[in-house]
């Protein structure tokens, strides 16, 4: 026996990610509904932060998990506190719809049963199966460490929380032992960081502050384990069994890698496969340059591929004296018909090399020439310089500038004129 579910994680659902991420979820709950699921799983983090329910922001997020009630048992998990403060879902519980919602708000288990329905146990796992059930899910929502911190204290909270959960997971490998015996697919479901996994920017998660650990998660003897948190799609295959990150549906920030999706899962007794299926997330195009920005290469970009809909970040470093060099205006109209830009200068500040013995020089001539052998400079060019500053007014000395300049473009238009060939450059500089 087989069950297809689908499996989404981290909507985020704010002001200020509506349009984006709404748009997202609303393709997956399209696309669920096209695939006729059994059930669908949201992984945690449906909201971004506390919302007023009033706001667009909410209104948006019930109306589409009413749209899935409509045609499938929906099960909601608690994900992180800082985006969904506790409570948050509660009200989701009586949105009504053809089919119910379930909150799984604690450690438990909840078994879906042949019509439909969500059967919660009174403890952290059943004693024996309840009748009907078609799917059994193992229920581990984010954890308190804050609560864990102040029993076992604060450097001691990530072990701990690891090594409890670790006995927790071993602790539903028996009944679902026992399911699977009696042809019944088994998940589990958690909201938390696997020690190893990748975030969205390709970054190993690396610590003992992680609160999961392949080994523990299959441990707890399911077929699959649907997992929330980290916004990258990942799986780890152990024989038939599967553990996978969802990822988050809408990309939200610069430097996210990988597609955008949902899971759908064909979960059986022995085993489970899953399949990332893309949803239309914005596209990103990171720009990013060593030293001071190249327009021509920009140029060449903004040329290369329609802009529409896609957003821009472009970064360079360079130093604070040639920050003058970088014209924004240009490259805002370069990336004008882009859905947004973002321009990410980094100032590097000149570092000053202090000459030893610097003060102890009797005059300002013999400080220069101390510092120029410090930095291995000319030391003709810094005295002559230094004498036109001490002899001459501001006036004289901004009218020489102008004199050399005025003639340095006229010797650049003569070379322009010149002829190429070698026997020219010699006759040129024979001349």
């Amino acid at each position: 026996m087989s069950i297809r579910i689908a499996h989404a994680s981290d909507l985020h659902y704010a002001a200020h990610t509506l349009a984006q991420v709404d748009h997202c979820f609303s393709f997956t709950v399209s696309a669920a509904i096209e695939h006729q699921v059994a059930a669908m799983m949201i992984t945690g983090d449906a909201t971004d932060h506390a919302l007023e329910a009033h706001t667009p922001a909410y209104g948006a997020l019930a109306a589409n998990l009413r749209r899935l009630a409509d045609h499938c048992p929906v099960l909601l998990l608690q994900g992180t506190f800082s985006h969904e403060p506790p409570g948050t879902l509660d009200v989701f519980r009586y949105l009504g719809g053809r089919y119910p919602i379930h909150v799984a708000d604690r450690i438990e288990q909840v078994a879906l049963t042949r019509d439909g329905q969500w059967i919660a146990s009174v403890t952290a796992r059943f004693d024996a199966l309840p009748p009907n059930t078609i799917l059994l899910c193992s229920c581990v929502p984010s954890v308190n460490k804050g609560a864990v911190a102040a029993s076992v204290g604060a450097a001691g909270a990530g072990t701990a929380v690891g090594e409890q959960l670790a006995h927790l997971l071993a602790g539903f490998a028996p009944i679902n032992r026992r399911a699977r015996a009696a042809g019944i697919p088994t998940i589990g479901m958690s909201h938390g960081t696997v020690y190893g996994s990748l975030t969205e920017h390709g970054v190993p998660m690396a610590g003992f502050d992680h609160e999961l650990t392949t080994g523990a998660l299959f441990a707890a003897d399911a077929s699959a384990f649907l997992l929330g948190h980290i916004h990258k799609h990942q799986a780890w295959l152990a024989q038939e069994r599967v553990i996978a990150y969802a990822g988050s549906v809408a990309r939200l920030h610069y430097g996210e890698q990988g597609d955008k999706g949902f899971l759908m899962w064909e979960v059986g007794t022995n085993g489970a496969c899953c399949e990332l299926v893309p949803t239309p997330a914005r596209r990103t195009l990171e720009i990013d340059f060593p030293g001071l920005p190249e327009m021509a290469a920009l140029q060449a970009l903004a040329a290369q591929q329609p802009l529409a809909g896609v957003w821009v970040r472009v970064r360079w470093a360079c130093p604070e004296e040639d920050r003058h060099q970088v014209c924004r205006a240009e490259m805002a109209r370069l990336f004008a018909g882009a859905a947004g830009l973002k321009l990410e200068g980094r100032l590097v500040p000149v570092l000053r090399t202090r000459a030893s013995g610097i003060a102890q020089a009797a005059t300002l001539e013999a400080q220069v020439a101390a510092w120029a052998q410090t930095v291995q400079a000319s030391v003709a060019p810094l005295l002559d310089t230094l004498h036109q500053l001490q002899s001459a007014s501001p006036e004289t000395l901004v009218a020489r500038i102008l004199q050399d300049d005025d003639a340095a473009c006229g010797k650049a238009s003569a070379d322009a004129s010149a002829p190429c060939s070698a026997a020219g450059a010699q006759a040129q500089a024979a001349g």
